[in-house]
This record gives C-alpha cells, sequence and structure tokens, in this order.
C-alpha cells in the first residue's frame, strides 16, 4: 500500500531524512517511532505531498506521489499533531466541507458522520461553532474528517496527543477496524506502550536514518518496545 523508496529531505546541508525505505502492507498498522527532530513529521508530510523532497519516491497503491499527487491525496488521510481547523465553520459544515472535496455521496457521508461522531461522543456539538471546541474535540472532529471518504492509507502524527483515556481507547479501536476492512495505517507516537501493544510492524529513526524496523517481535525481542528504544537511541541523538 505505501513504499518510501530511497526518501532524502534536505533542509540546506542538513539532511531531516536520509535514503529512508520503508514498506507498509495492506491491512497494517505500522508504527513510527523516534525522539523529536528524528525526522518523523517529516517523513509523513513527505508522504501526504505537503513536502517536496530532493531524492527517492514514495508510492501509494502503485501511484507515485511526484507524478500523480491528486490520484494519491483522493485514497489517503493526514491528521497533523496539531490540526489546522477552519474555526469559524461549524462542526457539521467542516465535514460537509471536506466530504464535498473528496466527492463523498450524501447518504455515505450522513452515515459515516453519523457513526464516527457517536462512537466518539462528538454528535451532539457538531451544530456548534470549531472555535468553541476544546483541543480533545477539535482533534476527533479532525479523525472524523479524515475517515469520511474511507481512506486506504491513513497518516497519523502523534493522534494521541490530546484525547481523553476514552477517546484513545476508541481511536485504537477504529484503528484496528479500519485496518481489519482493508486500510493501512502509518502513524508516528512517543507513546511506546500504546505502539508495543497496537502495531503489526514498527520503525525507529534516528538523526533521519532508519536503525530497525520489522514486525514487534523481530524489533523487541524477549524485550520491551521502551528498553529496545532507549537502548538504540541514547546518547546518539544528532
Amino acid at each position: 500500500m505505501l513504499r518510501i523508496e530511497h526518501l532524502t529531505k534536505k533542509y540546506g546541508e542538513k539532511k531531516a531524512v536520509d535514503d529512508l525505505n520503508l514498506h507498509i502492507e495492506k491491512g497494517e498498522i505500522y508504527g513510527f517511532i523516534g525522539h523529536n527532530g528524528a525526522g518523523k513529521t517529516t517523513t509523513l508530510k513527505s508522504v501526504a505531498g505537503i513536502l517536496k523532497f530532493d531524492e527517492g519516491d514514495i508510492l501509494i497503491d502503485g501511484k507515485s506521489i511526484k507524478k500523480e499527487p491528486i490520484a494519491c491525496k483522493k485514497i489517503m488521510a493526514y491528521i497533523p499533531d496539531n490540526p489546522d481547523l477552519y474555526e469559524y465553520m461549524t462542526g457539521i459544515q467542516y465535514l460537509n466541507f471536506i466530504a464535498d472535496i473528496f466527492e463523498v455521496s450524501a447518504n455515505d457521508r450522513k452515515e459515516r458522520i453519523r457513526k464516527y461522531g457517536d462512537m466518539l461522543e462528538l454528535t451532539d456539538d457538531l451544530a456548534s461553532s470549531i472555535s468553541s471546541y476544546s483541543h480533545g474535540m477539535k482533534q476527533k472532529l479532525a479523525i472524523i474528517s479524515a475517515l469520511v471518504h474511507e481512506p486506504k492509507l491513513i497518516l497519523l502524527d502523534e493522534p494521541f496527543v490530546g484525547l481523553d483515556p476514552k477517546a484513545a481507547h476508541l481511536l485504537k479501536q477504529l484503528m484496528r477496524e479500519m485496518c481489519d476492512n482493508g486500510s493501512s495505517i502509518f502513524f508516528s507516537t512517543h507513546v511506546l506502550e500504546v505502539a508495543e501493544k497496537l502495531c503489526d510492524k514498527v520503525a525507529i529513526i534516528r538523526g533521519g536514518k532508519l536503525i530497525k524496523h520489522g514486525t514487534m517481535e523481530e524489533v523487541k525481542g524477549d524485550e520491551s518496545l521502551e528498553d529496545v528504544f532507549l537502548e538504540l537511541t541514547e546518547d546518539k541523538e544528532v
């Protein structure tokens, strides 16, 4: 579903991402972990088509984000760590705006908005202005907007930040459900315990370079993911 091939992104002379190769299959939840500044957000924004990159290519369902950006974006969704929403809109106006962009039919959008709104306990607040929402409510709205067109690939940057424990639990259930239905998820997180329990595979990045990746068992062995992460990254971050 997602193939990152020799991705390199520079800021001046610094390589924020250095010759990164990752392959994410259909139905997988793939965790992406590393310290701040390791290259996680740069990678996710490159996959989403937000950032241009210097070398390599990114293929989404066989299509190049460089050559066919619109086709790629139609089948994916990206939720940044701090979503920028149109706060002058109400929640339902925003969701309908996103549904219009992705050409979701009236019946499908109504059903999906109701389903995910009820699940995340946001339905009763959709008539209110987004400017009145708490950070957690805005995060929930961003999640619903990302799912309204049933994307094949979902990119999430620190998705559990700002969510209360119940909402975080529901999001984990949603992530598993989406992948069981054939979608793929690539997400960054600092919450290693969540990654260890939720992910099918995980990749550790340090200083823009991939240092370990594979199934959870391959990466951590008999140790905890936290122990492995600290061993691989302690006093080595550049």
